[in-house]
């Protein structure tokens, strides 16, 4: 602990290297600076574009493919591939509980990466979850939501081998990472996928097209 002067003639205590202090009054402040200057953002474009809309529904003629808005194709992709229960209900409750619970099983009181202790259990752990999610990704014929789940579990094996090494600035990065980071980082690759597939690279039928080509 150090000591700095303050008006009243007495000294404050400085935190300690490593000890932690609550700091949600900043993030606060420097989420509502960014959420105002996306909501400004937002309504310049508005200003300037107009909305892509179609023309009026005719229940006589059913566009093909009927499409969801760009935010709610993702959803529609896994639709494709999945029963609607378990794609609209059972996939997005279990990613955001899992966000949910996991800060409250990993503390890291210590200061501790994700794989200072049990690194050969856990990287045994990834390979199976790894494994049997991209098993049943590509059973079903979902390649473009295997994906992510490669990638991630690639950076984390990188991140495991590379923990307790002397590498490169990108390599100490990934080892500090805890594990909510590549829940949400894996959440957030799916949904940039599945959107963009959904959105730019399906046909009549749902079958795969080019957005360059005439379907």
């Amino acid at each position: 602990m150090h000591n700095v002067p303050s008006e009243r003639g007495g000294h404050l205590p400085l935190p300690s290297l490593g000890e932690k202090s609550i700091s949600y009054g900043d993030l606060l402040f420097r989420e509502i600076i960014a959420i105002e200057m996306l909501a400004v953002v937002l309504v310049c474009l508005a200003l300037v574009w107009n909305a892509p809309l179609e023309q009026l529904a005719d229940p006589l003629h059913t566009a093909n493919p009927a499409k969801a808005p760009w935010y709610f194709t993702g959803l529609q992709e896994l639709l494709h591939y999945f029963p609607p229960f378990v794609a609209g209900v059972i996939l997005p409750t279990l990613i955001v509980l899992a966000l949910i619970v996991v800060p409250f099983f990993n503390v890291n009181i210590k200061d501790e990466t994700l794989w200072d202790r049990n690194k050969s259990q856990r990287l045994t752990v990834l390979a199976v979850i790894a494994v049997a999610l991209t098993g049943l990704l590509l059973r079903v014929g979902a390649w473009d939501a295997a994906i992510p789940v490669l990638t991630i579990s690639a950076l984390m094996a990188l991140a495991a081998l590379r923990a307790g090494q002397t590498t490169g600035r990108f390599q100490n990065w990934l080892s500090a990472k805890p594990l909510s980071f590549w829940i949400m980082t894996w959440f957030l690759m799916e949904a940039v996928i599945l959107t963009t597939v959904g959105a730019l690279f399906r046909g009549p039928g749902w079958v795969w097209v080019w957005p360059w080509r005439n379907s």
